[in-house]
């Protein structure tokens, strides 16, 4: 890869939702802002080797797309669309904000996540135009298959253009509408940086960063919300370890052999503080419980240390207020660092019969691990092979195979 095609990646990855945000906030398509930003990609890719990188590629991206959103509308515009369009080609000139949240990023989340949109759509969609997430890194995300996921992303589209839903922060009242939808959006946003689903990189530190920085928006708009205190908490705790997850080549280190003194004390101790605060409005919601068992862990000095029953005991209620199949697996985890192997190993064949993950890596890779430390080495190798069909980075990959190598030395 080129310097120039480094740069253009990295702006891409740092820039794409600032970009089409501000694109949807000028012109109201969402579709052109899109195609705009994609020109205006290939352009980059085009100009940036022979001119040389500009001194501030985002700004030089924004314009660019900014004026080929300019000219797609000019060539557009009909003799009945000549107000319209000299409207909206103004609007590109000196844009207003309406909304008095000074972030494009944001009144873009708050639109996609209006209450008139599925939830689930509300969420692909934001994570598509905010992102720049391809359809099948959604899907994968959802534990669905592509088309599927493609179909939602055109309906929930098709839906704010039909529907006119405005590009905007909406007033504090309707607040609430909209809350969980974009704590989901938040959440997920940090759990594809935090593991990415696919690709040479494990981690996209760039993505932690945005969702801490939102949730901190979002907590400045809701001060007395539980559950977005505790969703920032989770965050912060979260990424409190992300230094040392993986050593210095790259490869993934599990949280066991961790150096903790390379945890984030600062994170810590800002995501227990924000912790406690929510829990004392007595108002406990499934962030709150992630976050306390992240703060378990972050807080524990060793990992022989860590309160694991009391890790098992959030699942459960974690399971009770959101009932997925990844939560149960966790809750599968924690039952067998608490109680034994064997028991972590039935919840994960209970889990593996109703066929919910079956697409899902860390369910053969979870069962390989308990089989490992059974002493089953034969059936754990033929788990990690199955993990290793599944897995989407190269970190992953790596992990697995050197997991898979010790098992099969002692088989």
């Amino acid at each position: 890869m080129s310097e120039a095609e480094a740069a253009v990646a990295k702006v891409f990855r740092e820039e794409w939702g600032r970009i089409v945000a501000t694109l949807i906030g000028l012109t109201g398509d969402w579709d052109l802002a899109e195609e705009c930003a994609q020109d205006a990609i290939a352009r980059a890719l085009e100009r940036w080797p022979g001119d040389g990188l500009p001194r501030n590629p985002g700004a030089w991206l924004t314009t660019t797309a900014r004026n080929h959103a300019r000219n797609r509308l000019r060539r557009a515009a009909t003799e009945a669309g000549k107000l319209q369009e000299a409207a909206t080609l103004n609007h590109l000139d000196d844009p207003l904000d309406e909304s008095g949240v000074p972030d494009d990023r944001l009144r873009l989340i708050f639109t996609c996540c209006h209450p008139a949109l599925p939830f689930d759509g509300r969420v692909a969609l934001t994570l598509r135009t905010l992102l720049g997430l391809t359809t099948a890194e959604i899907a994968r995300a959802f534990l669905v298959p592509e088309p599927t996921m493609a179909q939602r992303l055109v309906r929930a589209k098709r839906k704010i253009r039909q529907a006119g839903i405005p590009y905007r922060v909406p007033p504090a009242h309707l607040l609430p509408q909209r809350t969980n939808a974009i704590l989901g959006v938040i959440y997920l946003l940090f759990n594809e940086g935090y593991s990415a689903s696919a690709g040479a990189d494990h981690t996209r530190p760039d993505l932690c960063a945005e969702a801490i920085r939102l949730g901190r928006v979002l907590a400045q708009l809701l001060p007395g919300d539980p559950e977005v205190s505790g969703l920032l908490a989770l965050l912060l705790l979260q990424d409190s370890r992300r230094a040392a997850r993986q050593d210095d080549t790259g490869d993934l280190v599990a949280l066991e052999d961790q150096d903790r003194s390379r945890w984030d004390g600062a994170a810590i101790a800002e995501g227990t503080g924000l912790l406690d605060a929510a829990l004392q409005l007595g108002s406990p919601g499934p962030y709150q419980v992630q976050a306390a068992i992240a703060a378990c862990h972050a807080t524990a000095p060793t990992a022989a240390a860590t309160d694991w029953p009391q890790i098992a005991a959030l699942y459960s209620e974690l399971a009770r207020l959101m009932p997925t199949p990844v939560v149960h697996l966790n809750r599968a985890v924690a039952v067998a660092m608490a109680y034994g192997p064997q028991a972590g190993l039935d919840l994960v064949e209970d889990l593996e019969r109703s066929g919910a993950l079956s697409s899902y890596h860390l369910l053969p890779a979870t069962r390989a691990d308990l089989l490992r430390r059974l002493g089953r080495h034969r059936a754990a190798a033929h788990s990690y092979r199955q993990a290793l069909e599944l897995a989407g980075t190269d970190a992953e990959r790596r992990y697995l195979s050197r997991r898979l190598a010790e098992a099969l030395r002692h088989s």
